[in-house]
């Protein structure tokens, strides 16, 4: 190998070790620079600076390309600053490696490039005053847009040096407001520009605000820049022209930032935080502004007015409009929907958030920036009603303020501080090099690995710096919770740590902002869970800050709260309670069941043992028939007493309604797995309590039972379609067995099905278990049970047409199945009736539910939101299947079936509806029934209709999966299915088809 050849190698592994990768181009590119040999001394200093820099194959290049634009004399004065001045030498390589828009604008302008040399953070009123003195010195060939750009990124480049060359988190405060204060002087330059254009002027006052990072000065390199602009009429001028002269103005200084221009552009002007956003007028006075946020302003409007500042224009002007609505702000956390807007306002920044970005968002994301900026603003409208100590704008100084102040302990606040610090950093590097307004953090690998190197990561960069900030994003998370309800123990328990010693009054006031209607309640429990040194309060203590957060999620933190109280004061310290609540998601599984369902909780309160069924790792399902049955069994056979039994058989149907409606409650099943889940436990609860009656009634009559006997399921339970608040509907049926005395059979089957219901209504901690047998022939006022042979003399001689549609749900669910089998093929030909039903026997079903429309509303009842009754509701649906399925199940075996969905899905298939008429049909079904069950969830017991309670209609959407405060959603949309099942049912059932109206509803 030559000379030559040895030292290039020797210099290209020298430059692979500091980082460039493309070796060959960057000894060629020293050799242009006049660096030819790298193992000197002056340009081994030189190469290390490189080796420092984010991209140092671009800082190289940049260097080259400066190089080449730069007069003969300053290309000298160049090579001598790379090779002998160090700290130029750091701010022109970090500035070139760190940004390519940078170093486009230093090709562009090579004049600025002395200006790295010293560069300083100055303060706004030097900004403002160096920018217009560059505007004013443009030469003759330059616009006033042109030379504004100019002049910004001249400025831009100074700050980026200092940025660059220093510790960038403990410099990040002063570089975020040293790009605020740049962008003010910007916005006061376009005005000045804007005063030229628009003629008349001087015939107003304006003021710009600055908004959100900007009026904070915590801005980004590049970001929208929001502004509010505000006016007066300047002395004797009208008021009226005045602001359309503002508006002008406005106008002109926006795009005087945001037109693209041969020099670009600066960024967006955007005013859409001003009243009534983009519909509302650009410019407004003062006391427009007032009247809007007196009368009309969103929580949401004030929490962006926490960073309200003067900006550019007329100085008075703007200190008038933040005396006039400044007050306003800190008595926002008193109004009625405070938590309900908060969470409006997370909910809109969450979905503004693409799917396929969540999991790169630095900004948005979980764990993000808006995590801490939201957390900070938040306790700042909570506590800075009465303390004015923390009303800062920026959210580092707010932070500091709230440690100081006692709201946010020592350690958190530093924490937090440094996370914020951290992401923001990152957030600067991405959006530098490119000058790209953009929050995520990028993919490829290059990109990443410049990130890490910018960030001060050398080893594996790309994989370092992804790590770096997924750890980040957790702890933020976790910081969080810590942030809002760790300090609410202090505030009651005595902690031997720094965190935040917050009063009694402030913890109340904190825990009603977020959704404790009785603050003090939940101090009380908070006190009686934390108190003392036991094990168990040590676990509280640590784990509530948390559950306080989940319980302030859901529609009724105060029930949660509560019933968790019970729960842990009953389980005490139990090992594997505090296990289950340490580790997994059970606790939070658990918080979210508590404070979402009173049906849910005051289970859990009586069985508190139960909560083990949140420990699983499996998904939770309901159980078969076969499994609860055999279980039911097995407890009933560990008591003698029948009573005991009884209930020892109800408190595993009590574990089986809890096991499935912590499901629902959770997300994990459908309408028809709670459906069948609810079904199985009822079969399997009453053929275990019927054994124990027939056991219990042969021993009293010492002697071999006379008769089988089964039960038939009717109604939704025959259907299978059973809810939260279903009765068990069935009737009873016996058949003697060869040789015994009829009466004795009967007497003796009487006497089982009376002992059942009995142990049925036993008093007990689990919720009624009902059996109605009203659908018996006769109703109430025949036989409780009756032989097979008495059904098939009654059904033959005196049956009506009602009960041939009651028989279409007949299924046998219990006792002996060769007798519920003989039941079914007596009463098949009558509810499938071979030619379908009478013309008489329709008018009389049709008739009857007319009947019972006008007469079983309760008094004062809506028939537009009751879901039994109500028009377009459950009954109207069933009604309809069923007068289908007697008309033509005799013809279309698809109708045959117990149920509601088959059987109408079998009538649109026959052609008996149209696709549009069985759509609506099932729309409205389903969602009757899906929202009758999370009524009786929500509120602990049977509901009829919907909700007017707006807290009762936010409560059933949760459950639901509708976001909070949809109790309106909620009920227009019932109300606009309800209406086009209704016209349905008008055409199909009673056979008048509906107006234009209705059919444009319907279609």
């Amino acid at each position: 190998m030559s000379d030559r050849a040895k030292r290039h190698d020797g210099q290209a592994s020298t430059l692979a070790r500091a980082g460039l990768t493309d070796t060959s181009r960057a000894v060629g590119l020293l050799d242009e620079l006049g660096v030819r040999d790298v193992t000197d001394a002056s340009a081994r200093e030189l190469v290390e600076a490189l080796g420092r820099v984010a991209d140092p194959d671009q800082a190289l290049l940049g260097l080259v390309r400066l190089a080449e634009v730069l007069p003969r004399s300053e290309v000298e004065e160049l090579r001598r600053l790379l090779l002998h001045d160090g700290a130029g030498r750091e701010r022109l390589v970090q500035v070139l490696g760190g940004s390519t828009a940078l170093t486009d604008h230093l090709v562009r302008h090579p004049q600025h490039w002395h200006d790295l040399l010293d560069a300083r953070i100055d303060d706004a009123e030097t900004l403002t005053a160096a920018l217009q003195a560059d505007i004013d010195a443009r030469p003759d060939d330059r616009t006033r847009y042109d030379a504004l750009r100019i002049a910004y990124r001249r400025q831009l480049v100074r700050i980026a040096a200092v940025d660059l060359t220093g510790d960038p988190e403990a410099q990040f405060p002063q570089v975020a407001a040293a790009l605020a204060d740049l962008a003010a002087a910007a916005l006061e330059a376009a005005l000045h520009i804007a005063r030229e254009e628009v003629e008349g002027a001087d015939r107003c006052r304006l003021a710009i605000i600055g908004m959100g990072k900007c009026g904070g000065r915590e801005l980004n390199y590049i970001s929208d820049v929001d502004v509010i602009f505000v006016a007066e009429p300047a002395e004797g001028a009208d008021e009226d022209d005045a602001l359309a002269v503002a508006t002008a103005l406005a106008t002109a200084t926006m795009r005087a930032c945001s037109a693209a221009t041969g020099e670009g552009s600066l960024w967006t002007v955007d005013a859409n935080l001003r009243p009534e956003g983009a519909q509302g007028p650009l410019v407004r006075t003062v006391a427009s502004h007032r009247a809007y946020y007196d009368r009309w302003a969103k929580t949401w409007e004030f929490q962006a007015l926490l960073k309200a500042r003067p900006v550019a224009g007329d100085a008075e002007l703007g200190q008038a409009y933040l005396d006039a609505v400044g007050p306003l702000v800190w008595q926002a956390s008193r109004r009625d929907n405070f938590v309900e807007d908060v969470q409006a306002m997370r909910r809109r920044v969450e979905q503004h958030v693409p799917p396929a970005e969540a999991a790169r968002q630095l900004k948005l994301g979980p764990g993000g920036l808006r995590d801490i900026e939201f957390s900070v603003q938040l306790l700042q409208l909570v506590h800075g009603r009465t303390d004015e100590n923390i009303r800062m704008r920026g959210t580092l100084a707010a932070l500091e303020a709230l440690s100081e102040r006692g709201y946010v302990g020592r350690t958190d606040a530093h924490d937090l501080d440094d996370a914020y610090r951290r992401l923001r950093v990152l957030e600067h590097r991405i959006q530098l090099y490119r000058m790209r307004r953009t929050h995520l953090m990028p993919t490829a690998e290059a990109d990443l690995r410049r990130l890490g190197r910018s960030v001060g990561l050398r080893s594996d960069s790309a994989e370092a710096v992804t790590r770096l900030w997924r750890e980040q994003a957790r702890e933020v998370r976790r910081m969080h919770e810590r942030l809002f309800y760790r300090p609410l123990l202090s505030a009651v328990a005595r902690l031997d740590d720094d965190d935040a010693r917050l009063s009694l009054d402030d913890a109340r006031d904190r825990l009603a902002a977020l959704g404790f209607r009785d603050p003090g309640g939940a101090i009380r429990h908070v006190e009686a869970l934390t108190s003392g040194v036991s094990r168990r309060a040590v676990m509280q203590r640590t784990l509530l800050p948390v559950m306080l957060q989940w319980f302030a999620e859901e529609a009724d933190p105060d029930a949660g709260m509560l019933a968790f109280r019970k729960i842990s004061e009953e389980l005490g310290s139990s090992p594997w309670f505090l296990k289950q609540l340490r580790e997994g998601s059970g606790a939070e599984q658990l918080a979210r069941v508590l404070a979402r369902s009173r049906y849910a909780a005051a289970m859990l309160e009586r069985s508190p043992s139960a909560v083990s069924l949140l420990s699983s790792s499996e998904p939770l399902r309901p159980r078969d028939r076969a499994a609860i049955t055999e279980q039911m069994q097995r407890a009933a056979a560990r008591h003698d007493d029948l009573e005991a039994a009884a209930h020892a058989v109800r408190a595993v149907r009590r574990t089986e309604l809890l096991r499935v409606s912590v499901a629902d409650l959770l997300g994990e099943i459908d309408l028809d797995t709670v459906e069948e889940g609810l079904t199985e436990i009822t079969a399997a609860t009453l053929q275990v309590l019927l054994d124990l009656a027939e056991r219990q009634v042969a021993a009293e009559r010492d002697g071999a039972a006379p008769c089988a006997i089964a039960v038939i399921g009717m109604g939704r339970f025959g259907g299978r379609e059973l809810g939260y608040s279903s009765d068990a509907d069935v009737m009873f049926v016996h058949e003697p067995h060869d040789g015994a005395d009829d009466q004795d059979a009967q007497e003796h089957a009487l006497a089982v099905v009376t002992e059942l219901s009995r142990l049925g209504k036993l008093n007990g901690p689990d919720p009624a278990f009902e059996i109605d047998a009203s659908l018996r022939p006769e109703g109430k006022s025949g036989p409780l049970v009756r032989s097979l042979e008495s059904y098939r003399s009654y059904y033959s001689r005196w049956s009506e047409g009602w009960e041939a549609q009651a028989l279409l749900r007949a299924t046998p669910v219990a006792g002996d199945r060769d007798l519920g089998a003989r039941m079914v093929e007596l009463i098949d030909p009558l509810r499938w009736p071979e030619g379908g039903i009478s013309s008489s026997a329709v008018r009389q079903i049709r008739t009857l539910k007319a009947r019972m429309e006008a007469e079983r509303i309760p008094r004062g009842g809506d028939r537009k939101t009751h879901f039994k009754l109500g028009h377009g509701g459950l009954s109207d649906v069933e009604w309809t299947v069923q007068l289908l399925q007697l008309q033509h199940a005799s013809e279309v075996p698809g109708l045959r079936h117990p149920g509601t969905m088959t059987p109408l899905a079998a009538a649109a298939e026959a052609g008996l509806l149209d696709a549009e008429q069985a759509e609506a049909l099932r729309e409205a079904w389903t969602f009757a029934t899906r929202l009758r069950n999370a009524s009786v969830l929500w509120r602990g017991r049977a509901v009829d209709a919907l909700p007017s309670d707006l807290r009762d209609g936010d409560g059933i959407g949760r459950i639901l999966g509708y976001p909070p405060a949809s109790g309106p959603q909620l009920h227009d949309e019932y109300r606009r299915r309800a209406r086009h099942a209704r016209s349905v049912v008008d055409d199909v059932f009673y056979g008048t088809p509906p107006g234009p109206g209705a059919r444009t509803a319907r279609h």
